[in-house]
């Protein structure tokens, strides 16, 4: 399919240059040529610009030199096909589209739905386009953007809800699309513009998908109510998991545990607040209710019932239920050990057993929601063109429905690539038998944990792990690295690092890069004091970018450090970037100092080696051993060179205690890479 969308909308931007005048967008956006613009820069790192002419300059030098002509991945367009192996060379940047291009353009001081100009200020597709050359100064190569669906405003969390409450997998997100064009195009074609951008500079897109779940006030309520588990109405007060005695808090339902968790009075209770849907109970009400605008309040008012919300697979977790969101009944029978405590003619409930129908699934599988589920990323490929995705809980469905989505998406791009939520290393070899192509690892619970050793296991374990995994210290659900103990340095010396982690993606979640401190959610690892890393002052205090309006710190006095950093890396990591991925060539240095962290390559006779002082307080002095490299390489050099420091300048690098030791001073926080010839 051919496409001139790009084209189209430089035509359009320029020929409406000159209509808004004083438009604020913060410096980092403007990473590119903006000679004969008209561009006013402020004190406070804003820039006042006229939007349409900077998006069509934007568009001109940037994209359009480079632009694909057709609706395709790029692995389709290199006709590459290696099942998705690209990811493991990934930099990957993880974004949240209404927040990481979301601005106060009239600088009124909050982030207005329509501002003086009767502009949006939260962030859209074509605003994204901004970011993208700053972007590719740091070496980013992958875009992973969060739930871009249209989501569920019914029981939201914060200001705007969760993209997680999808309603349907098939709308895009109507608060993505951009005023300034208007009606001049459609927000699909926003979307696949920012693909089409994305393309020309060689960056690939991956989106979330959320196949285990639904909002509660699902568009498919309508014409498939038996997709959905149903509680009595007046039943809802009382709705929650029931609590197991004798079962530690937050288990993994085991078998051994499901004849406590059945025999339990309290699971009797709870199954008992389940009914049948209500098209089965009643079909002639149902239909008078199905065209109604809210067919849930509806069915609420008139029968009595309502969708149960969600909570977790974990017995006993403290978590109450998700009341934005629901479960997908993708069996239409009950596991076949429940059925020893269930009465006849039960109807369909929502327990440990049945959230996890990875370990528990029935025999007659719901085939119109499998296929349903199956056919969302090859719509988002044959109609916009993405790369991969991440599939959001994809350890809690069926193994034979998780094969159908990852098999139908690389039936249309063989090279589609696939990131596993596995948040436990140790199941990362079954990860890989499934297909994926990376998981998302523990790096974000271990990394930040300096002082008791797991960052330091974390980095020397890496190598050994059967996929590769996110070399990161932060997530969308997790605190902010820069507000972890050690703060900005520790931040700035984990993002080094993980530059050259063994076997791992580099992830950046959007705001890493400038120090961001508040917290996206609260959803891991995190306590409601991430909510309040701000001044009392900030309009954003108290504040999750996940369910509320939030504007990054764009420019915060520090935002060029890590960007930086990261640019003058990049080609450093390229360069030995086979090494990175080869656990043969890895030789960790070990000492006895818990906060040293030195990953050493051999790669192509040379010795390479990633030297960080973990402890962002104080200066530690380290003599590693280097002879099994040396000997393994055939290299006894005693000169090289000083590639790089967060804290000095490039120099021969020298320090020696004999021919097998090095000698290395490390300041507080402090890496270094050398390079021995």
């Amino acid at each position: 399919m051919k496409t001139q969308l790009l084209k189209a909308f430089h035509a359009f931007f320029k020929e409406n240059s000159g209509t808004i005048t004083n438009y604020a967008i913060p410096d980092l956006w403007a990473k590119f040529d903006l000679s004969g613009l008209d561009v006013t820069y402020t004190h406070n790192g804003e820039i006042l610009i006229d939007p349409h002419a900077f998006f069509a300059t934007l568009i001109e030098r940037v994209f359009l030199p480079h632009a694909p002509d057709t609706v395709a991945s790029l692995s389709q367009k290199h006709k590459r096909e290696q099942g998705g192996a690209w990811l493991k060379d990934a930099l990957i940047y993880s974004a949240l589209i209404r927040t990481s291009s979301a601005w106060d353009h009239d600088r009124s001081g909050a982030l207005e739905d329509k501002n003086r100009d009767q502009l949006k200020e939260t962030g859209t597709f074509i605003k994204t386009l901004a970011l993208l050359p700053f972007l590719k100064e740091m070496g980013i190569n992958t875009l992973y953007l969060l739930p871009i669906m249209t989501f569920s405003k019914a029981h939201k969390k914060g200001d705007l809800g969760s993209p997680y409450g999808v309603q349907d997998f098939f709308l895009l997100d109507e608060a993505l699309k951009e005023d300034l064009t208007g009606e001049a195009f459609t927000l699909d074609e926003e979307f696949r513009v920012l693909i089409e951008a994305c393309h020309s500079l060689d960056i690939r897109v991956m989106i979330d998908i959320i196949p285990k779940t639904n909002a509660i006030d699902s568009y498919f309520i309508k014409d498939h109510p038996e997709w959905f588990y149903w509680i009595k109405k007046d039943e809802k007060p009382n709705y929650k998991p029931p609590y197991i005695k004798g079962v530690d808090k937050t288990a993994i339902p085991t078998k051994k545990h499901i004849p406590a968790i059945y025999r339990r009075a309290e699971t009797k209770k709870h199954i008992a607040r389940f009914s049948h849907n209500p098209k089965k109970l009643d079909p002639k009400t149902f239909n008078k209710l199905k065209n109604r605008k809210n067919i849930l309040k509806a069915i609420e008012e008139t029968m009595n019932l309502t969708i149960a919300p969600a909570f977790s697979d974990h017995v006993n977790d403290p978590q109450p239920p998700w009341t934005d969101v629901t479960f997908f009944r993708l069996f239409f029978d009950h596991p076949e050990h429940a059925k020893d405590y269930l009465e006849k003619d039960t109807p369909p409930y929502i327990l440990f057993d049945t959230i996890k129908s990875n370990l528990y699934p029935g025999k007659e599988p719901n085939t119109r929601l499998w296929n349903m589920i199956a056919d969302i990323i090859p719509y988002y490929q044959r109609t916009f063109g993405i790369d991969g995705a991440r599939i959001d809980m994809g350890h809690a469905l069926p193994n034979e429905l998780l094969n159908m989505i990852i098999t139908k998406a690389r039936d249309y791009d063989a090279d589609f690539a696939f990131i596993a939520e596995e948040l436990n290393n140790a199941n990362a070899a079954a990860a890989k038998k499934n297909g994926y192509n990376i998981i998302v690892g523990n790096g974000f619970i271990d990394q930040p944990r300096i002082f008791t050793g797991n960052a330091k296991r974390f980095f020397y374990q890496a190598a050994d792990i059967p996929l590769p995994l996110f070399a990161g210290a932060e997530t969308h659900d997790t605190p902010r690295l820069a507000a972890r103990e050690g703060n900005e340095t520790l931040a700035k010396t984990l993002t080094v690092l993980n530059l050259f982690m063994p076997n791992g993606v580099p992830f950046i979640n959007s705001g890493v890069e400038i120090f961001e401190t508040q917290a996206m959610n609260l959803g891991l690892d995190a306590s409601e004091m991430e909510m309040k890393r701000l001044d009392l002052s900030d309009p954003y205090y108290n504040k999750l970018a996940l369910f509320d309006k939030y504007q990054l710190h764009y420019t915060y006095q520090k935002r060029y450090v890590l960007p930086a950093i990261l640019k003058r890396l990049h080609p450093l990591r390229k360069k030995y970037l086979g090494a990175i991925k080869n656990k043969r060539r890895f030789f960790p240095l070990k000492t006895d100092n818990p906060l040293f962290i030195g990953l050493g390559y051999v790669y192509r006779k040379k010795l390479f080696f990633v030297l960080g002082n973990l402890n962002p307080y104080g200066e530690e002095w380290i003599k590693p051993d280097i002879k099994v490299m040396r000997t393994f390489a055939q290299n006894q050099n005693m000169q090289g060179t000083l590639l790089f420091s967060t804290n000095e300048e490039t120099r021969p690098f020298t320090q020696f205690s004999d021919t097998n030791t090095l000698d290395i001073h490390l300041a507080a926080g402090e890496v270094k890479i050398v390079e021995i010839p």
